[in-house]
């Protein structure tokens, strides 16, 4: 089955992942990238994004810039993928223009002339996506689904209870929920437990693929931690030494990729349909709340009750099946 997507990033270490499993799987026909600031700048992700699509030796995929800063709050880009937002890897800028239209329009143009329903993937905060609904809701109608890599049905990362793309813009992801478009949430449940073996990544970058070799650098980076990193080697070393560790903890997550993977092989997932909103006000702001509860409560007694709209959730995954998914395609491109 060919799925016709748009994918909508902020393009850091986990989305320029999920761009490589994009271009290389052969169920997915990639109509064109939207950029949003998030993980990074604008700048910085649109330049990104390039990079990534020079190392897949894809082909001419339409690339636009969006929304420069949340709809309501300023730009707070997130401090763990480097300076550049990709890892800092010192990739060759790309010489591929830059569609002169807003991420906006493009996706409107895009989704209005494909021949076919199209699945809208957003790995980023979902400000592109609401003011697309906004501004033209006729796209609705050849709209399949959204995949949106956010939000949690347990604990979260930006906050305590907020996941970091949902927390960034929540009036932008509440809008998307709202919307009547059927979605699919590949939240932190699922998004922490992928996996690759370090043998399999070292593997990757020691190869002959170009793309091999990104995909092998961005598995390896370590995500940074201002609050708890060492500021030097020597502290660096000290930490190991009272952490009775000799090195760093491996991480290897292939990150926004699984909501790409959940894409192909949704039968790897456990899903549940709940009714979810996102919280807009006091500490809670940014988090999803999913509704799993099999009877009516207290709310819907005394008249408090809203009608929410209920999603797709993913709420656990086989591992082994996604790690091998995703490094069987990666391994398809050059």
């Amino acid at each position: 089955m060919t799925h016709r997507v748009l994918l909508d990033v902020d393009t850091g270490v986990d989305d320029a992942l999920a761009i490589l499993f994009a271009v290389a799987h052969p169920d997915i026909e990639l109509l064109g990238i939207t950029c949003v600031a998030g993980n990074t700048s604008l700048p910085n992700v649109v330049a990104n994004t390039l990079k990534v699509l020079d190392a897949a030796g894809a082909p001419p995929i339409p690339v636009a810039g969006g929304a420069v800063r949340p709809l309501i709050e300023p730009l707070r880009s997130s401090h763990v993928h480097g300076e550049d937002g990709l890892g800092d890897l010192g990739l060759a800028p790309s010489t591929r223009p830059v569609d002169p239209r807003h991420a906006v329009d493009l996706a409107r143009d895009l989704i209005l002339a494909s021949d076919g329903p199209v699945t809208l993937v957003a790995l980023a905060p979902q400000t592109n996506l609401a003011l697309l609904l906004r501004q033209y809701p006729e796209v609705a109608q050849n709209l399949e689904r959204i995949v949106f890599m956010g939000g949690s049905a347990s604990g979260g990362n930006a906050t305590a209870v907020a996941e970091f793309n949902v927390w960034h813009d929540p009036e932008a992801a509440a809008i998307v929920l709202d919307s009547g478009v059927p979605a699919f949430m590949y939240g932190l449940d699922v998004f922490n437990q992928v996996t690759i073996d370090e043998s399999d990544a070292a593997r990757l970058t020691q190869g002959s693929s170009v793309s091999g070799r990104l995909a092998g650098a961005l598995l390896s980076f370590q995500m940074a931690d201002p609050e708890t990193a060492p500021e030097s080697d020597a502290d660096a070393a000290a930490a190991d030494a009272a952490d009775g560790a000799a090195e760093s903890p491996w991480g290897g997550h292939i990150g926004d990729a699984g909501a790409l993977c959940a894409l192909v092989d949704p039968g790897a997932l456990t899903i549940e349909r709940h009714p979810v909103r996102v919280e807009l006000a006091g500490f809670a702001r940014g988090q999803t709340i999913v509704d799993r509860r099999r009877r009516s409560g207290e709310d819907a007694v005394h008249g408090i009750h809203s009608s929410v709209p209920a999603i797709d959730i993913a709420l656990d995954v086989d591992v082994d099946r996604f790690a091998r998914l995703f490094l069987d395609t990666i391994a398809r491109l050059p």
